[in-house]
């Protein structure tokens, strides 16, 4: 089982962490619109959270069926979602309950319905690029021909700069070294056991630290205690979330408390602690012009479809849209 950390900068310690960072969305839309985009800005991902596209009733009140062998029967203007497309579409929407698993599906395939009849209205034909569909295709080249954004000025983006300073700071580097006291995540008398044992190892190394690499060697589950336990230079994004999440607020020296993971509990030393440095405008500018533009984007494309709700005859869901009249 793998530990979750990762050496770097030629360092043979560490055992590849998972990578964590979430894609760049492309000005294309996704299948499903509910989703969140994310776009990279300088130092980190930066999450951009749109409006809500479609408020929503109760659940109940949507479009469950009386029974639950039966299926909500939606219609679109006059076209029939088929059951199957809803039972497909399912997979792609995990919630805590059926009803909510049920309404997101039916949302979704709504929404692509909307976009397709609205496409085939203007006779939008595109040439899908690589990896697209005809589907897709036409729908990212819908939303290309409907939703005019303009690009952000230099004033509004350096205006964004001041304002978020320390959001464009680069992220420190750490070189560390650990112990892995390796234990299942659902094992709790196991987890237990492991943490008295870590909390035992941080005490003998309280004392004398220079035992890291014996204890390391004797104790360690990760192959890096081939090296002392040493993780090499580490910036954030090479171990799993979680881990990191603790080990980039520790300061230099011995970790007093043991640093918990999905992989088990980790004895840390910080050997080296390099401070981020505040990025200068020209370095991130592109990145914000792109974010403010993503915002913009998003807002105008929730509106947008929500245009396509208000104008459309849906029946057998319950979703809000607005009464702007559609362009021919």
């Amino acid at each position: 089982m793998a530990c979750g950390c990762s050496g770097s900068n030629g360092s043979t310690g560490g055992c590849g962490g998972e990578s964590t960072s979430a894609p760049v969305v492309e000005a294309a839309l996704a299948e499903q619109f509910h989703e969140l985009p994310v776009v990279n800005a300088g130092a980190g991902v930066v999450e951009v959270e749109p409006p809500a596209l479609l408020n929503i009733a109760e659940p109940e009140d949507l479009l469950i069926a009386r029974s639950e062998q039966d299926w909500p029967r939606i219609r679109v203007n006059g076209v029939l979602i088929e059951p199957e497309a809803l039972a497909l579409e399912l997979q792609y929407h995990p919630a805590s309950e059926q009803s909510e698993a049920m309404f997101l599906s039916a949302q979704a395939l709504v929404i692509r319905e909307l976009l397709q009849q609205r496409s085939n209205e203007l006779n939008i034909q595109p040439a899908p690029v690589a990896g697209e569909t005809a589907d897709e295709a036409s729908v990212r080249a819908l939303i290309e021909h409907e939703v005019l954004v303009p690009e952000p000025d230099e004033a509004a983006c350096t205006h964004f700069y001041q304002s978020n300073l320390a959001r464009f700071v680069s992220a420190p580097l750490l070189a560390a070294r650990h112990i892995l006291l390796e234990c299942a995540p659902d094992d709790i008398e196991a987890r237990i056991s492991k943490r008295e044992q870590a909390q035992q190892l941080i005490k003998q190394l309280q004392e004398d630290v220079q035992r890291f690499t014996e204890l390391a060697a004797s104790h360690s589950a990760c192959p890096s205690k081939a090296q002392g336990g040493a993780l090499g230079q580490l910036s954030k994004g090479q171990t799993v979330p979680e881990f990191e999440k603790q080990l980039f607020r520790q300061p230099q020296g011995l970790v007093t408390q043991p640093l918990e993971s999905r992989y088990g509990f980790h004895v840390v030393y910080i050997d080296q602690r390099i401070e981020g440095v505040q990025l200068p405008y020209e370095t991130v500018a592109q990145d914000i012009r792109r974010e403010l533009y993503q915002r913009v984007w998003q807002k105008a494309v929730a509106q947008y479809l929500q245009t396509l709700v208000g104008a459309a005859d849906i029946q057998g869901i319950n979703l809000a849209g607005a009464d702007s009249p559609l362009v021919q």
